[in-house]
């Protein structure tokens, strides 16, 4: 394959390329780390979509993809699924949640399988949205699974990070609080439509006001995603928060993305089914230590 061709439809926005340049990256075949290496991001607003399941994260992406294409907009979008048991592949279709926007031109969805990672992220993510931000886009999105606290790990991806939460959640409010809470940078109160929406909203601005001052103020805004309302809010508020980040945050930002990166490429000789093999052939030793055994992998 011509890595260096590929790299160049990549870079001209041609869709082919970078389905094919993202199969490659997400499958870490040959020629992968070559187009790590020789891609060149560009300065592309990612926002993170993130909340727990029912709280309507596809619809409103629907929307705001909606918005943005029909505002001339070039949208990437990163849908990361559940791993199927079976086969390893993603559990939710892509075509099955976005299908109005599948086929639409500047629009291109792509979805991901976790393969077992945690944070509801998959471990190819970081390196993926790097690709998607070196074709043209205007704006990459990336939704994730919804599984609670061990998500945090979104805000080292994402620019802004977009928590969509529901009225029915005012009873999880103290439960997120200690993890998911603390890394919405905009906070969206969907299906607001709904009674108990507005005490709800107080709910989450009198948590905002309870984390530490910085130079960025979370806003709440309530949305009926299947109604496109709250939408022009949510991006105008979104953008606000991109042009707010300082140089500081950057390196912030980039040392997150560098530690799951090494971590993930750390433990990449990790397979399960052969670590389960080796200890149930440890365990016939009279004299296994589990911790032992644990601690010559990791100095492997």
């Amino acid at each position: 394959m011509d890595i260096a061709k590929l790299i160049t439809g990549v870079n001209s926005g041609d869709e082919k390329s970078l389905a094919r340049a993202i199969s490659l990256v997400e499958n870490d075949t040959d020629g992968a780390r070559e187009i790590l290496e020789q891609l060149a991001p560009n300065d592309v607003p990612v926002i993170g979509v993130t909340g727990p399941p029912g709280a309507g994260k596809s619809t409103l992406i629907n929307a705001l993809v909606k918005h943005l294409a029909d505002d001339g907009k070039k949208v990437g979008v990163l849908c990361i699924d559940p791993t199927s048991p079976f086969n390893y592949g993603s559990l939710l279709a892509d075509r099955l949640r976005m299908g109005e926007h599948f086929n639409k031109k500047g629009v291109f969805i792509r979805s991901l399988a976790t393969r077992g990672s945690l944070g509801g992220l998959s471990a190819k993510t970081l390196e993926i949205t790097d690709v998607m931000r070196s074709s043209g886009f205007d704006v990459v999105i990336v939704e994730t699974v919804g599984v609670g606290q061990s998500e945090v790990e979104i805000a080292g991806l994402a620019d802004t990070t977009i928590l969509v939460l529901v009225p029915e959640a005012g009873d999880e409010i103290q439960a997120l609080k200690s993890g998911v809470m603390e890394i919405g940078d905009l906070f969206v109160v969907n299906k607001s439509d709904r009674e108990g929406a507005d005490r709800f909203v107080k709910n989450i601005e009198a948590t905002i006001h309870q984390r530490p001052a910085s130079d960025w103020t979370p806003k709440v805004v309530k949305a009926v995603a299947t109604k496109g309302t709250g939408v022009t809010e949510i991006l105008r508020e979104a953008q606000a928060h991109y042009a707010s980040i300082s140089n500081e945050k950057r390196p912030y930002l980039l040392a997150e993305k560098a530690f799951q990166l090494i971590q993930h490429r750390k433990m990449a000789y990790l397979d399960k089914t052969e670590l389960q093999a080796q200890i149930s052939a440890e365990l016939l030793r009279e004299d296994f230590n589990f911790y032992a055994f644990v601690n010559t992998l990791i100095h492997k």
